[in-house]
């Protein structure tokens, strides 16, 4: 009974000897399982990941400055400095010596006073989260020689604060060619992470228009670097490495200054003059003025652009756009509020300053359109013999292609001319044939090539496929950020505008041959820009060649050296890669028989004669080129006037492109006045004007530095204009064009 107590009872059970070395077994298995893990981390950190380590610990021994190169320099044509640098010194502090509360009040505390930055700005910028563990903050740009000696000669006062030399900017002319060369702005919070991953430190400036985005990585050089060995606290020990920085490359562009602030001047004071004009009256059915608008309305005029293009190899000799502004505002230093007041974001396309209407706006350009619809129906054979074919024109014209009773039932089917103010009516022109209609703008003309170009080829897109050949639709490949590809009307157009609710569902499910003929004069869904317009009438004045166009002439070698104050020699550098072709991008069919009436036709609308029919119709820009010297310098061009908002006639806006004659001199000049009227009285005196001076008969104002900026100002840039504005004037036209 005792043996069989002492067999049953609990604590003797868990004493046999025969489990002990199970228990052992286990513990051992353990601490194996232990000891080949801590093995295997060792292994790791001193084979594998000792590089890492030694990465952290060198980073904590050393402190490495980097040293930002000078950045390359942008010329014009001439040689003229566009944008020059400023050395300028930078105090920056390391993020280890400010990393707890109290080490960035005391560390602000006694900063402040030598850098006269306030308390409260020295905190956040201490704690700046675009900054790295190991990159240091700037706490204050651009300061002085003293305060740089003041700061390394007590380093034991100020631990971990170094002072770096950078590089600013500076633009001697201040807002002449503001929109082509555009400035330097701190690195956007979206474009961070490209910017890092290719090198750039998250408070270097960088190209945010213009030229200087465009051709950002190659201005801006490659920095370089020193690395000093420091301790616990941040003081420098010794100096380890440095590595000089190389200096970006130079840039020439084609922009010859002159002629760039000729345009500003010319652009600006027409749309100041037609602020000044008289609008249409706005009447009803019956002859009555309508009583919803005032009896007397003036242009509004608030914006635009003229381009003028060497058609010959596609560089951009002037490009302006207005509003202008000055680029020298974005050197920093400005209050935020300040800052919003001169550049306030708006939705009103009127009041948009930041925008490079020459490569951006998105414009109806009426029946300065003409030529190349022009060029369409002569390519693909759809006039009957050609240049011969003649249409009689009695200032209405309805569609074909339309029956009666559908007309009858609200399908607009009749399209007329515009108003001559002669009569009151639409002008008649009798019969004729493209060079007669391009002369006085015949809307019927090219009303009936726009509808049977598509109702007679199967509803294909013919005219559509010919423009594009022209290059509208697509980007030219301007060295610009920022442009505009443009809409040409098509059922994909349709279809994609009323989804996003451009249009309405109903407008959105078919392509009308309506559509079709509003295309065919420069209007309905139509869109351009004028560079696309330019390059479109360089190729009708080339016979054919299409060149993307160019404001980057050439790369050259850092360190181009000044020849005299505010220009460079050439001579001294290097060209490191030319930035224009000397062959086009493609060609199009532009043979003799396609481009002669075409050219003469435009040339028509320059010196004449129009059309005489019930009475003599002059051609459309025959008043305003009156006193043009022709015999100087020959042109051929195409005036247009876009309808606006509600077709109130103070919402037209005007466009006209032409060309020279002269091949030693190849020009093609472009220019859009928005809300500016009709297109041979805003927008044709700016292209005379132009032209004149490309003559030789008008004496260019010397191109001078622009005053300091005065930064108490509210202009976004000094007004300008022209010295001597009689090449604006002529006489009015006959029609709306």
């Amino acid at each position: 009974m005792d043996a069989q107590r002492t067999k049953d009872h609990p604590l003797v059970s868990l004493q046999k000897p025969e489990s002990i070395p199970k228990r052992l077994i286990g513990l051992g298995v353990v601490a194996i399982v232990l000891f080949g893990g801590l093995s295997t981390r060792m292994w790791f950190l001193q084979a594998v990941g000792s590089r890492d380590v030694e990465e952290v610990i060198g980073k904590v021994r050393t402190r490495t400055v980097k040293l930002l190169p000078e950045r390359g320099r942008i010329f014009d044509s001439a040689g003229r400095v566009m944008a020059d640098n400023k050395r300028t010194l930078v105090a920056t502090i390391d993020r280890d010596v400010v990393r707890k509360p109290a080490e960035r009040l005391a560390m602000a505390q006694r900063l402040s006073g030598p850098l006269g930055v306030p308390i409260e700005t020295l905190l956040v910028r201490m704690q700046d989260k675009r900054y790295g563990p190991f990159e240091s903050i700037p706490l204050r740009e651009d300061i002085s020689e003293t305060t740089a000696v003041f700061l390394m000669e007590r380093v034991e006062d100020y631990p971990g604060v170094f002072v770096r030399e950078e590089w600013r900017r500076n633009y001697p002319f201040g807002a002449l060619g503001g929109h082509v060369l555009g400035y330097l702005g701190a690195i956007l919070q979206g474009n961070l992470a490209f910017y890092k991953s290719i090198g750039y430190d998250p408070n270097e400036r960088v190209g945010q228009y213009g030229v200087e985005e465009h051709y950002e990585t190659v201005l801006r050089g490659t920095p370089g670097f020193v690395r000093y060995e420091v301790d616990a606290v941040g003081n420098v020990l010794r100096l380890i490495e440095r590595v000089e920085p190389i200096a970006g490359n130079d840039l020439q562009l084609s922009i010859d200054l002159m002629v760039q602030q000729f345009a500003e001047q010319a652009l600006e004071m027409q749309l100041l003059v037609r602020r000044r004009v008289e609008a249409g009256q706005v009447r009803l059915p019956d002859g009555t003025l309508d009583p919803q608008y005032p009896e007397i309305n003036y242009y509004k005029a608030p914006a635009g652009s003229v381009v003028v293009l060497n058609h010959n190899s596609g560089r951009v000799i002037a490009m302006a756009s207005y509003p202008r502004f000055d680029v020298r505002w974005f050197g920093g230093g400005l209050p935020k509020d300040k800052f919003s007041q001169l550049f306030p974001q708006t939705d009103d396309p009127d009041l948009s300053i930041l925008v490079n209407r020459s490569i951006s706006g998105r414009y109806n350009v009426g029946s300065s359109f003409k030529p190349l619809v022009a060029y369409a129906a002569l390519n693909t054979g759809q006039l009957p013999n050609g240049a011969s074919y003649r249409f009689d024109d009695r200032g209405i014209y309805k569609l074909e292609s339309i029956p009666d009773d559908r007309c009858q039932q609200g399908v607009k089917c009749v399209f007329r001319n515009s108003i001559c103010r002669a009569t009151g009516a639409p002008c008649q022109y009798g019969k004729v044939g493209v060079e007669a209609a391009l002369a006085v703008s015949s809307d019927t003309f090219f009303y009936k090539i726009g509808e049977q170009i598509l109702t007679e080829r199967g509803y294909a897109p013919i005219l559509e496929n010919q423009v594009r050949d022209l290059g509208l639709g697509s980007p030219t490949n301007i060295d610009l950020p920022y442009e505009y590809a443009g809409t040409i009307p098509s059922k994909e157009l349709k279809q994609r505008l009323a989804n996003i609710g451009a249009i309405s569902k109903e407008s959105g499910r078919a392509y009308y041959v309506g559509d079709q003929v509003l295309f065919a004069i420069g209007q309905g869904l139509l869109s351009v820009t004028p560079i696309q317009m330019a390059v479109a009438y360089g190729a009708i004045a080339n016979g054919g060649r299409i060149y993307e166009p160019r404001l980057g002439v050439a790369l050259l070698a850092p360190g181009t050296r000044d020849s005299r104050p505010g220009f460079v020699d050439f001579g001294s550098t290097t060209v490191v890669k030319r930035l224009v072709s000397i062959k086009p991008s493609r060609r199009v069919n532009m043979t003799t028989e396609i481009r002669e009436p075409i050219v003469k036709g435009m040339a028509r609308v320059v010196t004449g004669p129009g059309v005489k029919f019930d009475y003599y119709h002059k051609a459309t820009g025959e008043n305003i080129f009156a006193g043009y010297d022709h015999a100087k310098l020959p042109i051929a061009g195409k005036t247009g006037t876009a309808q606006g908002f509600g077709n109130l006639p103070w919402n037209d806006s005007s466009a006209f492109g032409a060309f020279s004659l002269d091949s030693s001199r190849p020009y093609t000049v472009y220019a859009y006045l928005e809300k500016a009227g009709y297109g041979s009285q805003a927008a044709a005196p700016v292209v005379k004007c132009l032209f004149t001076a490309l003559a030789g008969n008008y004496r260019y104002d010397e191109v001078v530095p622009a005053d300091p900026l005065d930064k108490a100002s509210f202009e976004v840039a000094p007004p300008v204009s022209l010295r001597n504005p009689l090449c604006l004037v002529g006489g009015p036209s006959d029609t709306r064009e």
